[in-house]
């Protein structure tokens, strides 16, 4: 399936969205029909009712059911947004057939599926390109600009604390088997992802985490804004007709951790699905030598946001707000589009994703880790102790 298709200059690049849940028929299929340097040529997904839909809003528009059915019409990039446990054998499939791929977070669960991933790369000498939605925000992009003012990084504090928004409550979202995890690999990778612009592709010397899933059983603090489309809709229909809260799954909704690299810089990190605050906030602070520069922003596209972003830089004790330019949501991910057909044609995109990938899931790995251990740990306490 090898395509050698056109990835620079003004001839579109014929795409192939692959999945289609919320995230490829609400972020990518439109984005993508809009935008001047991509042509949709074909749609995949194993469900004949998200098949049907998408075929009814664009009749030419070639509707398979696996990307084994692709080889007909030959795409020049496939975008990837399928469940979680599905990423890396559909981009790896991709990749060793020879073609490039743009692959949602998280781009894997675990090392071993990076290390596949590699090897599917260099083998069908084609690129993967990793979502980094955070990174392509004029609000991050701007922190990145002032923290390089601050001399030397010495802590991170990351968080993203949503008030309720459980994700596909009682669906694939919140099953471990499926998901790989819970808020940690859904916010929690976005945020670990906001690092390697500040600090570089660090590895962490010493790792610390928590989990908690106080809130993932309780229908009542699921993200109903996700619940869009008619697959969902029909989901939560009740033997009336009436629509229900779905609740459940094996995950965790809040995690909290302290990472340290190997040069001393320290991390910490809080990711909610669910909480008892009023909004949902995210927020960065940058402290260096020279200065502490602090985001609050809201990411994703939850309603229940802060009204807008605000930066400041603090030193010797003076804070000083920074101007942040206003942006519709989900403006991240028309600029990721505007930047990729340059990242194809460039050689020194090839390896760069599993690159950088690779310390965000061996943390992610460590975390669970730290958690799973603390568990087994308590377990042993006997009772009243």
């Amino acid at each position: 399936m090898t395509t050698g298709g056109p990835v620079a200059g003004s001839t579109p690049i014929r795409v192939a969205v692959v999945g289609l849940g919320w995230a490829g028929r609400s972020i990518w299929l439109p984005r993508l029909r809009e935008h001047r340097r991509f042509t949709v040529i074909a749609a995949v997904d194993p469900d004949p009712t998200a098949r049907a839909a998408v075929a009814g809003e664009d009749p030419d528009l070639a509707v398979v059911a696996d990307v084994a059915e692709l080889g007909a019409v030959r795409p020049d990039l496939a975008v990837v947004a399928v469940p979680n446990h599905r990423h890396a054998d559909i981009a790896e499939r991709l990749l060793s057939a020879g073609v490039p791929v743009f692959l949602e977070k998280p781009v894997c669960l675990s090392s071993a599926e990076a290390d596949r991933l590699a090897v599917a790369e260099r083998a069908g000498d084609v690129t993967l390109l990793a979502g980094s939605a955070a990174r392509y925000r004029a609000d991050v992009s701007r922190l990145y600009e002032v923290a390089a003012g601050l001399g030397a990084i010495r802590h991170v504090d990351l968080a993203w604390v949503r008030a309720r928004g459980i994700p596909d409550a009682g669906g694939w979202f919140t099953r471990r088997e499926q998901s790989g995890g819970g808020a940690l690999v859904d916010l929690g990778w976005h945020l670990l992802d906001t690092l390697t612009p500040l600090l570089g592709s660090v590895h962490f010397h010493q790792v610390v985490g928590t989990t908690s899933d106080d809130f993932v059983s309780d229908g009542a603090w699921a993200a109903s804004w996700r619940h869009g489309d008619e697959e969902d809709q029909a989901a939560e229909q009740g033997p009336a007709g009436v629509r229900t809260a779905r609740a459940g799954g094996d995950v965790e909704d809040t995690v909290r951790g302290f990472l340290v690299t190997e040069q001393g810089t320290s991390v910490a990190l809080r990711a909610s699905w669910a909480s008892h605050e009023a909004r949902d906030i995210t927020a960065i602070r940058v402290e260096g030598t020279a200065g502490t520069a602090s985001l609050t922003c809201t990411f994703g596209f939850g309603p229940n946001r802060q009204d807008r972003s605000a930066l400041t830089v603090t030193r010797t004790g003076q804070t000083t707000a920074v101007d942040l330019p206003e942006e519709p949501i989900g403006t991240e991910y028309r600029r990721q589009l505007d930047e990729l057909p340059a990242m194809l044609a460039d050689p020194a995109f090839r390896g760069r994703a599993i690159a950088e990938v690779r310390p965000t899931i061996a943390a992610i790995e460590r975390l669970y880790d730290s958690a799973r251990s603390h568990r087994a740990a308590s377990a042993l306490v006997p009772a009243g102790r």
